[in-house]
């Protein structure tokens, strides 16, 4: 349950993706305002977060979590009628601010049952229902537009949201105590800000997950258009590329899940941050110089998309154990950056031309930035 309501936001972003082409053609836009629509969900993801997550350590985790999936159902059926690219983007950013009540909610059930690296280790196994998403969304909505219009995928996201919010009804318990919601006085409910904002290292921690994500959106973003106009790939084709990326992420989240038993959280992601700088540097090579054409851009980039498993989870539950009082505004800070950040980032492809040049240009930008905010502000690559 945990892991669908962290896929939802997933599912409505990579769903949507093969028909972007199709959405600027019948909306009479240009594909990089399409494009947009994408990075418009995730900043409404990030200012959603901020807002949420304090609310469900005042009110508990059902309540938030069930009103943002009904609002996530109503602007779902708002964009199958929208007319216009702008309406659109709006839209986008309304449905990205509700259904982030899926993701941070879960992060913060959690934070209620786990701690340091058995939290690390939940969260991987989470990132096995999150990874199915980029597997099968994409073939989801290329079936689709096979017979229909961009707009059922809305249609279907709809659905999706009432039934998720049906089973949460049922089947969630509510984790968070009435002495901890009460300890959380309505007019404190958003001071847990200020504790955060003071430390550093929670800091660090909550913007690296951004950053390693920015480079998983650069792709996701920038996909279709790089995959399907400038290597001439099918939907059908397009689909299986992401099934294949897909897998690696899967792979990796469970390596990881099993290795953050025996190895310190804080190792296992200095070891993937700077493996992924090194590869990432790679395929920017690969991509300027040309070398083995679509195979080679694809077998590198599925090395440096493997290794983000062992980033996310591992900071997302360092950086949550260090108040695990304040759990739901402590995920809400990490989701907020994570999606901020990744926006901000992915829709930088869209500015740049949106080619394979501009989409590993800043995924490599993004790793060399996670590199340098693990070594300055975290105790990564000090002894001990």
């Amino acid at each position: 349950m945990l892991g669908s309501l962290c896929a939802l936001p997933a599912f409505t972003t990579d769903m949507y993706l093969p028909g972007i082409p199709q959405v600027a053609a019948d909306l009479n836009s240009s594909e990089a305002m399409a494009q947009l629509t994408v990075s418009a969900m995730l900043v409404g993801g990030g200012l959603g977060q901020l807002v949420i997550g304090p609310l469900s350590d005042r009110f508990g985790r059902r309540t938030p979590l069930l009103v943002g999936l009904a609002l996530h159902v109503v602007t779902s059926l708002l964009c199958v009628v929208v007319p216009t690219m702008s309406g659109l983007i709006a839209l986008r950013v309304m449905q990205g601010f509700f259904n982030a009540a899926a993701g941070t909610t879960a992060m913060a059930v959690v934070r209620d049952r786990f701690v340091g690296a058995e939290a690390a280790r939940v969260l991987s196994r989470l990132m096995l229902v999150i990874g199915i998403a980029p597997m099968f969304a994409p073939t989801i909505g290329s079936a689709i537009l096979t017979s229909a219009s961009w707009r059922w995928v809305f249609v279907l996201l709809a659905a999706m949201g009432a039934v998720l919010a049906l089973i949460v009804l049922r089947f969630m318990p509510e984790t968070r105590d009435s002495g901890q919601r009460a300890a959380t006085r309505t007019g404190r409910t958003f001071s847990g800000y200020a504790t955060l904002l003071r430390d550093r290292q929670f800091l660090a921690l909550a913007v690296l997950p951004g950053l390693s994500f920015g480079v998983l959106m650069s792709y996701v973003v920038s996909s279709p258009v790089v995959f399907q106009q400038e290597f001439g790939l099918s939907h059908g084709q397009f689909s299986m590329l992401f099934a294949a990326n897909g897998i690696g992420l899967v792979l990796a989240a469970q390596v990881n899940a099993a290795l953050v038993r025996r190895i310190d959280p804080m190792r296992l992601m200095r070891f993937a941050v700077v493996t992924q700088t090194a590869t990432a540097a790679v395929l920017l090579g690969v991509v300027l110089l040309g070398i083995g054409g679509l195979a080679g851009l694809l077998g590198v980039m599925w090395f440096v998309l493997a290794t983000q498993p062992l980033i996310q989870p591992n900071a997302a539950a360092l950086a949550m154990s260090r108040h695990g009082e304040i759990a739901g505004t402590s995920a809400a800070m990490i989701g907020a950056a994570q999606s901020s950040v990744a926006g901000i980032v992915s829709s930088l492809v869209g500015f740049l031309g949106g080619g394979s040049v501009a989409m590993v240009s800043v995924m490599f930008a993004s790793v060399v930035g996670a590199l340098v905010v693990l070594a300055t502000a975290t105790p990564a690559f000090r002894r001990r």
